[in-house]
């Protein structure tokens, strides 16, 4: 089977939150059916168990009824392309899809009518919003909101998401709200101060009743960093019942990673979920990917450059601004303003999994020694630990 790396996208609803997550199959030239659930069924053990669908693209990959052989998770809704309904192949195509539960989408091009002539249920009806003007989304989305949920996929920018809305269009798919504002704030807003005050104390080590007295002084941070540490993501066996707790079990490390976490709660932006998300994805990521390639000992620090990259866009602040009032290790520093470092590749391939580039995937990968199922693994339990973690 050849190297196939996985890139994904969220896709974004009226209320500004995830509706489902998309995978896209960066596959070489060539690639058959075959190649494309081989793919998915090495990542059947870490396929995340939420109720999100998860659409599957498999680029241009012929489709054919072998697409739909093995066993696929009940999550996944599969993409088709109008073309898929013409042809030779497409009476044998249609039968097997009749006869099957699988959720699917049908993507819009010039054969799409047949699609919707075939007879085949569709839950979706995808757009790729690069290739329509406003008007032409308004039109197709009148034309098949009978026949599925409307989404649009490649959205570019905010205005392109909107266009989507006001098209009728339920959801859209894109990276354009990780885009830092073109006028940054000018100083850290209050609740955001009070949090980095808490951060760097624990960085320091400072004496526990000190940190404590600090956390007091805002009772709704202390009560969202319990519920925090509390959630299923972090995985443990017991409890947390206080600070003190916390640091017993945890030791300061940890304690801070998670702390740091915190400052996306500041966020007022309408996007901060979808943001928080991606924050939660690209540290889990890196995190993931630090064993055999650094000590055990910075994997807080690659969790905690991920979560941070995110800085300009949840903080509103430019990133010299933003890490100028915390007491970071200089890896992190380095890597978050573009000086290189150790943590810099990790943080290459977590944002290029964000993007179309398979080449930049594979080769962001490479560098890092990685093989394209070791990564693909890493990015499917990461999804899967973004999705999982509650604020």
């Amino acid at each position: 089977m050849p190297d196939t790396f996985l890139s994904h996208q969220p896709l974004i609803n009226r209320q500004n939150r995830i509706l489902a997550n998309r995978l896209c199959l960066r596959l070489p030239d060539g690639a058959t059916p075959r190649d494309v659930t081989s793919t998915l069924e090495n990542l059947a053990d870490v396929w995340p168990t939420g109720e999100k669908p998860i659409f599957i693209n498999s680029g241009q990959v012929p489709w054919d009824a072998e697409l739909l052989e093995g066993n696929m998770p009940s999550s996944v809704t599969l993409e088709l392309p109008g073309a898929a309904f013409t042809g030779p192949d497409a009476a044998a195509l249609i039968s097997r899809l009749q006869a099957t539960q699988a959720s699917l989408c049908l993507m819009v091009d010039e054969h799409f009518k047949a699609a919707l002539s075939s007879g085949v249920t569709f839950r979706f009806i995808g757009l790729d919003a690069r290739r329509f003007t406003p008007p032409q989304l308004r039109s197709l989305a009148a034309q098949t909101q009978p026949h599925g949920i409307g989404v649009a996929f490649n959205v570019s920018d905010q205005q392109g998401f909107q266009d989507c809305l006001n098209a009728g269009l339920n959801a859209a798919a894109s990276w354009f709200f990780t885009k830092p504002s073109d006028k940054p704030a000018k100083a850290i807003n209050p609740a955001q101060a009070q949090i980095i005050r808490v951060l760097n104390l624990v960085r320091k080590n400072a004496d526990v009743k000190e940190i404590e007295a600090a956390l007091k002084q805002d009772v709704t941070l202390s009560y969202k960093l319990l519920r925090y540490i509390n959630s299923v993501g972090f995985g443990l066996s017991c409890e947390i019942q206080s600070f003190r707790h916390a640091v017993t079990i945890l030791g300061y490390e940890k304690l801070g990673k998670w702390l740091s976490l915190l400052l996306a709660t500041a966020s007022k932006d309408p996007m901060a979920q979808a943001q928080m998300h991606t924050a939660l994805f690209r540290a889990r990521l890196m995190e993931l990917l630090g064993p055999g390639l650094v000590d055990k000992s910075e994997y807080d620090n690659l969790f905690i450059t991920g979560a941070f990259s995110m800085l300009e866009t949840l903080l509103g602040l430019s990133m010299d601004t933003a890490l100028e009032a915390m007491s970071l290790p200089e890896p992190i520093n380095d890597a978050l303003l573009g000086r290189g470092g150790v943590y810099s590749s990790f943080l290459d391939l977590a944002i290029a999994c964000e993007g179309e580039d398979g080449e930049a995937i594979a080769s962001q990968a490479g560098m890092l020694g990685l093989s394209a199922d070791a990564f693909n693994q890493a990015l499917m339990k990461a999804l899967t630990f973004a999705e999982t973690i509650e604020f």
